[in-house]
């Protein structure tokens, strides 16, 4: 079934059945499609067609998934923003995207050549009767990553990769008609959007999206809904499962829970499990995979401390420096094949064909399979830092750094911490005649980076450490801000 007539097929099958929530709206199948094929009319009458992108800045709410599948209707793509982007992120994700509307949810104004609506646009049109396209190979998402240069570039999701990544989730978790997912990740990311929203749709299950969220709350929200799964990373297990020991919620409607985005210990598992009886399925993907690629299977044996099999369809190789399969138990970089696997980075062709080789994508990461084929990751190659879910690239804000004069050298690394999983923390080096402290520095990456990816500590040093190629030592770094953190 094609997404992009999704909503029909619901309406037609069945039309008072509940569709998608949030905290204030509840829309059944009839009511959903309503709301997408006006959102519809309104994009096409300000110009919107096949093959153009619409950028969204939106909250978790229904409306972002309306404008989601409103976009695919007229045979457009769609690129989610992180609200907490700062102004200058915002304008270079809706520039490079080329973007021809932004939907946000208040007034905003923009520099990029865009046209802004608000959520309330949406309903100012008539349904129309728009033919939605069946094509596999129309662009449907631009879910912006970093990477080593640190800017941020689009991955592109066809419509083949997101029907083939729903499909994997749904015969992954049995996903059926009488499901109920609850939403409490961010809609700009690929998880939120293929695992708690795309996958439970596609199987005529429902979606509840979660507002901002709160530990304390959460369990209330389960129990009102009767949700019988979510997604969530390591961060909210570790909130959820240090609750006050006298909160005893009704955990009874949840089959399982998914853990992403970044690695989580034995023990916030066994500890997450043992105390309210949800199995933690933890698995292992990227956005240029389309969300998943392996997963700790829910009627099989579940291996903490691994991220599980190749869900089907899809293979995982563990490769040399050469490309070629290393010995079984051997590390070496994890590469993934599947219909899933992205088409490209937008307008980045020599990216493109050094992450895809031969139908294979270099993930980056470091790995091994054990002896039963389960994936157990040791490294990220990248220099990654994960915060409570949130990709991090420490050359991005290496970059943003460079720009205040002063700056000799800067490097940003990973901190271990019991909350977050990791925090960003930057060390510099002054040159001779600057006059800079660590408030002059954080008030300049303040000004051009979202709060999430700001360093929460800056060290200046009279010179970064380096290695024996004269490559600053980030290992070295990582060392100390690990003792500092602890002393």
């Amino acid at each position: 079934m094609p997404l992009p007539s999704l909503p029909d097929r619901r309406a037609i099958e069945a039309p008072g059945a509940p569709c998608v929530a949030d905290d204030d709206v509840v829309l059944d199948n009839t009511e959903f499609l309503a709301a997408v094929r006006g959102a519809a009319a309104t994009l096409r009458r300000h110009g919107v067609g096949t093959g153009d992108v619409v950028a969204v800045m939106l909250p978790n709410t229904v409306d972002l998934v309306v404008a989601l599948f409103a976009a695919w209707r007229i045979g457009a793509a769609l690129t989610p923003l992180n609200p907490a982007l700062s102004a200058d992120e915002a304008d270079y994700q809706i520039t490079d995207a080329a973007a021809k509307v932004l939907i946000v949810s208040e007034a905003r104004v923009s520099s990029a050549p865009v046209t802004v609506l608000a959520t309330s646009d949406l309903t100012a049109d008539a349904p129309s009767d728009i033919e939605p396209p069946s094509d596999p190979d129309l662009l449907a998402l631009l879910i912006y990553t970093s990477g080593t240069t640190g800017k941020p570039k689009g991955v592109m999701l066809d419509h083949g990769n997101l029907n083939a990544m729903c499909q994997m989730v749904i015969d992954a978790f049995t996903l059926t008609a009488s499901d109920h997912s609850l939403l409490i990740l961010p809609l700009f990311h690929v998880n939120g959007i293929v695992v708690s929203t795309l996958a439970p749709l596609l199987a005529g299950a429902r979606t509840t999206v979660a507002g901002r969220f709160n530990p304390s709350t959460f369990f209330s929200r389960v129990e009102h809904t009767r949700a019988t799964y979510f997604s969530a990373v390591p961060t909210i297990y570790t909130m959820l499962a240090d609750l006050p020991e006298e909160q005893n919620p009704d955990t009874s409607s949840l089959r399982f829970a998914v853990c992403g985005a970044a690695p989580a210990s034995i023990e916030l598992l066994d500890k997450f499990e043992t105390r309210y009886g949800v199995p933690i399925v933890e698995g292992y993907g990227l956005s240029e995979g389309s969300c998943a690629s392996t997963g700790n299977p829910l009627g099989g044996v579940r291996k903490p401390g691994t991220v599980g099999l190749p869900l089907p369809g899809q293979t995982i190789r563990i490769a040399g420096e050469d490309g070629n399969p290393v010995a079984a138990g051997e590390l070496g970089e994890v590469l993934i094949s599947g219909p899933n696997v992205m088409r490209g980075y937008l307008n980045r062709p020599a990216e493109t064909a050094r992450t895809l080789v031969d139908g294979w994508l270099h993930t980056g990461d470091i790995g091994r399979l054990d002896e039963d084929g389960y994936l157990v990751l040791v490294d990220r190659a990248k220099d990654m830092v994960i915060r409570g879910g949130e990709n991090i690239y420490p050359k991005e804000i290496e970059a943003i750094a460079y720009q205040l004069p002063g700056i000799a050298e800067s490097a940003v690394v990973g901190r271990p911490d019991p909350i977050y999983g990791e925090q960003p923390v930057m060390f510099v080096a002054l040159s001779p005649e600057a006059r800079l402290d660590s408030a002059d520095i954080g008030a300049h990456l303040a000004s051009k980076l979202a709060k999430y990816k700001r360093p929460v500590d800056i060290t200046i040093l009279d010179t970064l450490p380096k290695n024996p190629v004269g490559k600053i030592d980030k290992p070295a770094l990582r060392t100390v801000a690990a003792a500092a953190r602890t002393a």
